[in-house]
């Protein structure tokens, strides 16, 4: 069979929907200067479904830095990987900046946080080492460990029992490999919002013997007295091996970085792929990453911001009966009953109807018969869009309960104005 005829018959779990979906419920154009109201196919409407958590994408201080930093540099300085030709007094300046905040010795500057992932997990563990991750793990993670030539366990998503259940395994193995054993968990799990069992976990190395590494993607300045993340959170920073962070949520960036011991981030450096033969961080997002971090350090009421709307409207939709799961973060997932169809009436509705653009997750991301509303507040929402999105939802959910996106031909109906 000819490669490209392959592909057309196989277009994958989010592929079989693109002829109907793209341009709408998929790779949607929001339009306009990023913030809590933006424009959607010409429509203003209140936005929901961004990762600017603390609402630096638009900060004055930030655009103003950003574009000094565009202007004395462009976006080709430095050139070359870090390691040949790429480095510079600011990118040695961000990692000692990072590893200070997170508590730890020294810190790594990634490019990108998803391959940066997927690098560092191939560079950490050969065919003798064991990897031990939860079930939920991000997909970047989920590809790191794809590379991995020796064993890997999984273990049921924030339970104990059957990490422990792993970990003898892991045990019996690595005692006849002579290799180590690696967990990976997250912070904060980016779907679900529910923070990963990290205190748990680094209680269980009193038992057992591994490394703990932590992708805290959702958790870096979100979480904590400071923002350090989920570890500062659950006051366990001190127990994580490895500690992952990534620039495109609370920084509202681009890129990422490793915070471990001095001897561990002296070992990447040498050896990770995706920074040793990939292009260096440009220099405008490297400084801009510097003001960034500088504004998180210092202006607590950002943090404040956010948690005044993240509780307000968790609140408020658990007042009204909703069912937001088991999230204890900033993310916050709204869990409908309904089919496929019924969820793509329902995103309409919200789009056309009530002018609200928040993004839905569906089968075979999450099971059949559910329907997962995702909102990500950011401190630069106010009370107000809140109290319109609990009175939005509430409507939607009985027109849901009623039939009335069920309808064949109500659903015909609506679909015609897209």
């Amino acid at each position: 069979m000819d490669l490209f005829e392959k592909l057309k018959k196989k277009a994958g779990p989010l592929g079989q929907y693109a002829d109907d979906a793209y341009g709408y419920y998929m790779f949607p154009k929001l339009e306009g200067e990023i913030g809590p109201r933006m424009m959607f196919r010409g429509i203003d409407v209140l936005n929901w479904s961004l990762n600017n958590y603390l609402g630096l994408a638009n900060h004055p201080e930030v655009r103003a830095v950003d574009a000094q930093a565009t202007q004395d540099f462009g976006l080709g300085y430095p050139m070359g990987a870090r390691m040949m030709s790429g480095n510079s007094i600011y990118h040695e300046q961000l990692d000692r900046e990072l590893a200070a905040f997170e508590s730890k010795e020294d810190a790594v500057l990634l490019n990108y946080g998803y391959q940066g992932m997927v690098s560092t997990i191939d560079a950490l563990v050969d065919r003798h080492d064991v990897i031990v991750y939860d079930a939920e793990s991000h997909a970047c993670i989920v590809d790191g460990v794809r590379l991995h030539m020796g064993k890997r366990f999984i273990f049921k998503h924030n339970d104990l029992d059957s990490l422990e259940l792993q970990l003898q395994r892991a045990e019996k193995l690595v005692a006849e490999t002579g290799g180590a054993i690696l967990v990976i968990t997250e912070g904060v799990f980016g779907m679900t919002g529910a923070q990963g069992k990290l205190k748990e976990i680094v209680g269980l190395k009193a038992k057992y013997k591994f490394r703990l590494f932590v992708d805290d993607a959702h958790g870096f300045g979100t979480m904590g007295k400071t923002g350090a993340g989920t570890g500062e959170e659950q006051g366990c920073q001190d127990g994580i091996d490895i500690y992952f962070g990534t620039f495109a949520k609370s920084m509202a960036l681009i890129g990422g970085f490793i915070a471990a011991d001095k001897e561990v981030c002296k070992f990447l450096r040498y050896n990770l792929r995706s920074q040793i033969y990939a292009k260096s961080v440009p220099m405008p997002i490297v400084i801009g990453a510097l003001k960034r971090l500088d504004l998180i350090r210092k202006h607590p009421e950002l943090r404040e911001n956010l948690w005044k709307i993240v509780n307000a409207l968790q609140t408020g939709l658990r007042e009204k009966g909703f069912d937001l799961g088991k999230t204890n973060s900033p993310v916050s997932p709204v869990i409908m009953h309904g089919s496929v169809p019924e969820a793509t009436a329902v995103v309409h509705d919200l789009r056309e109807n009530y002018k609200i653009f928040c993004s839905v997750v569906v089968y075979p991301v999450i099971p059949k018969g559910m329907i997962l509303l995702r909102l990500i507040p950011t401190a630069v929402h106010t009370l107000e869009n809140v109290e319109e999105t609990i009175v939005a939802f509430s409507e939607i959910r009985e027109k849901l309960k009623a039939g009335t996106y069920a309808n064949l031909q109500n659903i015909v109906a609506m679909a015609e104005t897209v």
